[in-house]
């Protein structure tokens, strides 16, 4: 049963989603920081310093922090931004690298394949009477 678990767990499977986890949650600190430290300051700037965060609704003895909730769907779309427009660059990055560099050149016949084209192109031209 050890040897089983060490082969599953040893997999590149199972190496890259550990990896991509690690990686996904440092970038998920550094774009959470860059929303929280750079582009909301930013933004409530332009807005006159109103901040969301601190709206709220108090009914009776209940306060709704619905200022929290706004910010949260805020954060969420300029994260999820943030993602696309990174995962655009590798997209781009990786055609570059996917295109070939040299055309590929024509595919040479044999006799056989070139009688057979021949034979097709004369039966096409007595088809259209040519």
């Amino acid at each position: 049963m050890w040897e089983d678990f060490k082969k599953f767990a040893l997999k590149g499977n199972i190496l890259d989603l550990a990896i991509a986890v690690i990686i996904g949650a440092a970038f998920g600190k550094v774009v959470s920081s860059l929303v929280e430290d750079i582009i909301m300051p930013v933004v409530g700037m332009l807005v006159g310093g109103v901040s969301v965060e601190n709206w709220s609704y108090t009914f009776n003895d209940v306060v709704l922090h619905y200022g929290l909730f706004i910010q949260a769907i805020i954060d969420f779309f300029i994260i999820s931004f943030s993602i696309f427009v990174v995962i655009r660059i590798f997209i781009k990055l990786k055609r570059k690298k996917d295109i070939p560099a040299v055309a590929e050149e024509p595919e040479v016949l044999d006799k056989t394949q070139q009688l057979l084209v021949e034979i097709r192109d004369l039966l096409s031209k007595e088809k259209t009477g040519q």
